[in-house]
This record gives C-alpha cells, structure tokens and sequence, in this order.
C-alpha cells in the first residue's frame, strides 16, 4: 500500500522529483480546455455562463445569484449543532487573524517631509467554494473572515448548484463569515465571469478559494487579469517522528490528508524503523474502516511513503527541501525544531496538534502554498485581501539639497527627462 525504505537520504530526493512531476503532467492536461472557457466566457458573458453550467452541471439555474431570502432559507436547514461548532471556529479564526491587522503611517521630519503608507482593503473579492462532496464550510470561514477583517467592501461567493440543490451547511457558513452575494455557478466558467464580469456578475479585483484542477487552472490564467490567492496542488502532508511517536496517530495524520485526492502525498520521516514498520501496519489496519478507503489507498500507493532517516538533522533537511503544505512535528520535545523548520505552510508541533486541528479549527489560516512553494509563499492571511500605497510630501526647501544627487542618479540611467523633472525645479526663481 505504501513504500517503504530504510534509507531515507536519496529516496527523499526521488520524491522531490516525483511530486514536482505529478503537478506539472496535470496541470498539462487540462491548459487549453480552460483557455477556451476563459475566452468564451470573456465574449460572451451571462451566455456563456448558462451554457457551461447546462454542460457541467446539470442546468443553468434561472438566476446566476441566489437571493438573500434563499440563502437564509438554506442556511436554516443546516444542523444546529453543526452551525454552533461553525461559530466557534469563527471566532477562533477572527481572533487570530484580528491580530494580523495592520495600520496605515505616517512619519514626518524636521525639513517639512511627509512620507507613510496608506492601507486599504480591496474593493471587492470573489471566493470560489466547490460543491458537491468536496463541499467544505471550513474554507468558506478560512478565505471569507481576513478578507472582512481586511475591510473588503463587496464579497462574493461561487458556488455550483448542482441538480438545483445548494448546500445548506455552505450557505450557514457563508451567513457567518459574512459573505455579501452568492452566485449559484461555479466551475472555471464562475472564475472567468468573476474575472471579466458579466451582465449581471461584477469584476471583482481578487479569486480566492480552493477548486478542482480546472478552477485552479482558470485562476492560473486569470493571473494579471485579477489577483489569485495561490496556485494549489494537491495536499499535502510531512509528518517528522522520533522513537516516541505513535503509530496510531502518524497512520491517522497521514489518511487525513491522503483522503482529499488520489494525487495527495502523505510523507512520513522517522529516524525509528520500529516506528516505520508499526505505522505501516497500522495504515493497513485504520483504513479499512475510513468511508474514502479507495482514495486514500490510491494516493499511499501513488505518492504516500515511510523513510527512515539516520538523523533527525537529515529529515529536518529533506522537510526543508520539500518545503511540505503541512508539517507535523511528533517528537520528544517539538519547541526543539521550529526554528529549524523554514518551509513550510503550517506547522503542528507535538502529538496533540493534529493537522485536522488547524483545517478546522485553532484559527490559523488553512489555505496554504503546496507544491514547494512554501519556499516563498506564505498562508492566506489579512495581508492578502488589502493594497498598500506610499505617499510622499516635500517642500521646495527640502527638495532642493537632494536635487543634484537625484539629477546625477537619473543621467547615469541615461534618462534625461527625470533629471529634467528635478533640473526645472531647482531653476526656478
């Protein structure tokens, strides 16, 4: 089900390559399909909209926006007991995300300069959420709640109604994170019109959100036309073990993630063969009860593996390299490595911080750079649903000492015009 080895230090780096290859053949696949849906839907707006959602989801419905009242009649639908456990992760989402908010400045000295940098939400964001059984209300709280701390004026929610049925528990999910409008369309023709805007579906400025392989695909291609969260693999999951580790739980941690998606990786790293050996067993044993048991063994047998590293420091290295989407930490004393540990989406430290932890609930951010980007991406956060502008105020008396350093600096770029910009000024009377 799952490979295998005793030595760690080069199949580690045969996975590097096999998970960077995995991404690139998929994204292959599907480049043009998505290409033509942009370039229809950008022609043909409302149309073209109707006519994907009669093709790829059953029927068009007869309005692309689903009314107030009928979210709010949806959402009443949803268990009680499951909106409460929503608003409790809400708040646990507000409160950490509350703490990433930043104020606009100003600094002035004493020749009368002001400078500083003005902050902003953007004005208006689309968040793309799947339906069907990979609908998930977590992601609606994780992508909508920073995007309203960040003061985002409009946001608007996709999602595909299929058979005409929505989902109630996302309808109570977008009540609570504050979505403003839901559009009942999704698929890459909802992420075209979101981008282009449409007869009766607005530009927006950003996509966020998760989707299948043909939404993460529009996203890519609409970069430039709008801002995207991140382009999105498949998930993953790094779980690093020392000989105090439980096999029950690294077998549990490592299906929680090879559950969402045959392409999943689910990588764990032991300097313990005992270790590796009882984890193996006890994949074998747990998922045999797991409704996703197919999934789950198609993505161990594709891109799931047990390494036993000779140190800590090599499986440290190789997580750096692979600069995971998700990182556990299941070793004696965990605190030990997190300034070790440079790349990597989130990371769950100790026995008790399982990944599903912060999927649903802690308040960190689970939308996450994959694929190695890690290396420069950073987690969906407040900081990326607002602008930043920087202003500048001199007067003339404080210009006019910097004028020869910025004439000089301009001719050495051989661009006279700016130095004139700065040459008119300081000539004047």
């Amino acid at each position: 089900m799952i490979k295998m080895v005793t030595e760690g230090g080069a199949s580690a780096r045969e996975y590097v390559k096999l998970l960077k290859e995995r991404n690139r053949e998929a994204g292959l696949k599907v480049e043009n399909a998505v290409a033509e849906i942009l370039d229809t839907v950008r022609r043909d707006g409302d149309s073209a909209v109707r006519m994907y959602a009669d093709r790829f989801d059953g029927g068009a419905p007869e309005s692309l926006e689903l009314p107030r009242d009928q979210v709010e009649a949806l959402a009443e639908k949803a268990d009680p007991l499951f909106v409460e456990s929503l608003k409790k992760a809400a708040a646990n989402i507000r409160d950490f995300h509350e703490r990433q908010k930043q104020q606009s400045w100003l600094t002035t000295r004493e020749d009368g300069v002001l400078m500083g940098q003005r902050i902003r939400g953007l004005s208006r964001v689309g968040l793309y959420v799947p339906g069907g059984t990979a609908a998930y209300p977590s992601s609606v709280l994780m992508n909508a709640i920073p995007a309203k701390i960040a003061g985002v004026g409009e946001l608007i929610m996709a999602t595909p109604v299929k058979g005409g049925k929505a989902n109630p528990d996302i309808m109570a999910a977008a009540l609570v994170a504050g979505v403003d409008r839901v559009l009942q369309v999704g698929g890459a023709h909802a992420v075209a019109a979101l981008a282009y805007g449409t007869e009766s579906i607005p530009k927006v400025d950003k996509i966020v959100g998760p989707g299948n392989i043909y939404v993460a695909t529009a996203k890519k291609q609409l970069y430039g036309t709008v801002d995207i969260d991140m382009v999105a693999g498949p998930s993953e999951i790094l779980v690093l073990a020392d000989e105090t580790a439980n096999p029950r739980y690294l077998a549990a941690d490592l299906m929680s993630q090879a559950e969402h998606d045959p392409m999943a990786s689910a990588i764990l790293l032991t300097t313990s063969e005992a270790i590796a050996r009882e984890t193996a067993a006890e994949l074998e044993r747990q998922v045999q009860t797991l409704s996703r048991k197919d999934i789950i063994l198609e993505s161990l047998s594709s891109f799931g593996a047990i390494l036993v590293c000779s140190t800590m420091e090599e499986a440290v290295g190789f997580a750096n390299e692979l600069a995971p989407e998700h990182l556990e930490v299941c070793v004696r004393d965990p605190m030990e490595y997190i300034g070790r540990l440079d790349n990597a989406g989130s990371v769950f430290l100790g026995n008790y911080s399982p990944e599903p932890l912060g999927d649903y609930f802690a308040g960190p951010n689970h939308v996450l750079p994959t694929s190695g980007t890690a290396r420069f991406f950073s987690p969906l956060s407040v900081d990326s649903f607002v602008k930043k502008s920087s202003f500048i105020y001199y007067t003339r008396s404080a210009l006019l000492p910097q004028a020869d350093d910025i004439i000089r600096l301009a001719q050495a770029e051989g661009l006279t015009a700016h130095a004139n910009s700065i040459q008119v000024r300081k000539e004047e009377p």
